[in-house]
């Protein structure tokens, strides 16, 4: 965890259990890796169109649901055309 310390104040892209992508400033963590993110958004993959960003705002997100959790390189995000992405959707994790 004090790893994830180094990430408080960075973009990070979190995978979680159900397959969703969340990307947001973490601003914060507890013991249990239940996560804050300020300026968050999710990001849904399809094969048919780009990908679509859904504004979610001050996130949080249960530590038990993280699958994932990666800094992002902000100036190779910025540069990256979303909307001509296309891609599978990710799978639930199965337990």
């Amino acid at each position: 965890m004090a790893s994830l310390e180094s990430f408080v104040n960075h973009t990070v892209s979190i995978i979680t259990s159900d397959g969703r992508n969340i990307v947001g400033t973490l601003k914060g963590f507890d013991q249990t890796l239940n996560v804050i993110l300020d300026e968050s958004h999710e990001r849904v993959y399809s094969t048919n169109q780009g990908i679509e960003q859904v504004v979610l705002g001050l996130y949080i997100i249960r530590g038990d649901n993280i699958v994932l959790i990666g800094e992002i390189d902000d100036d190779i995000d910025k540069n990256l055309e979303l909307s001509s992405i296309k891609a599978e959707p990710l799978n639930p994790l199965v337990r």
